[in-house]
């Protein structure tokens, strides 16, 4: 009994850790450095690096891009769709800039972002950033695998008795002790035809009227 116990706490710690750290890391926020080892810098001769880059991996919101860029040579401008397209640097169009690097910018909306480095001529080498931010989705939690319980053996010495009846049969007599002897019950006296009943009674009648004559 004592193992059996030991048994199902260790399914169940198993089970917790196991169902912890998959909500762990299905929830934690992720953190991307923008062009690896690159950094946010002029993408040439390559200049769909950072649009490749972005293909490979999923955004989240929660999530955090860093922008490593050295300040004054470079910067980061959160920009609209037609601005991202036409790289227009135009500071009032900015959503949003940042001159000192590292830049770090966390994700709180879903949907395209769109980044460049406003610095002129910069994002017509490829310096911009396209990414689909998606919402969190929380795990649904399983349930921890359930331990079967052992069934009950018999007491030692015990033997089921019992005989069970061939299928669709129903023996509801007594046997009889062994040794017996059934004695077959005697059939009733068999009755007197009436008329034969009848003849002799008026027999008996006239006899007795024929004495008490004598007398």
């Amino acid at each position: 009994m004592a193992k059996l116990i030991n048994m199902k706490s260790i399914v169940a710690i198993v089970a917790i850790i196991v169902i912890g750290g998959a909500t762990l890391e299905s929830t934690e926020a992720a953190v991307h450095v923008v062009g690896d080892a690159l950094g946010w810098q002029n993408a040439l001769p390559n200049s769909t690096y950072y649009a490749n880059w972005a293909a490979a991996r999923n955004f989240t919101i929660g999530d955090t891009l860093i922008f490593n860029f050295a300040t004054g040579v470079h910067n980061v401008a959160t920009v609209r769709l037609d601005d991202f397209s036409d790289c227009d640097t135009d500071s009032d169009d900015n959503i949003d800039l940042i001159n000192s690097g590292p830049a770090n910018i966390t994700l709180t909306t879903s949907g395209m972002q769109y980044y460049i480095c406003a610095f002129p001529g910069h994002c017509l080498t490829g310096q911009k950033l396209a990414i689909n931010v998606v919402a969190a989705t929380t795990p649904s939690t399983p349930s921890p695998p359930s331990t079967p319980t052992p069934s009950t053996p018999p007491p030692p010495g015990t033997t089921n008795t019992s005989t069970p009846s061939p299928p669709g049969t129903t023996n509801t007599s007594a046997p009889s002790p062994p040794g017996t002897t059934i004695t077959p019950s005697s059939p009733p006296p068999p009755i007197a035809d009436s008329a034969t009943s009848v003849a002799a009674n008026v027999a008996l009648m006239t006899l007795m009227s024929v004495a008490m004559a004598f007398v």
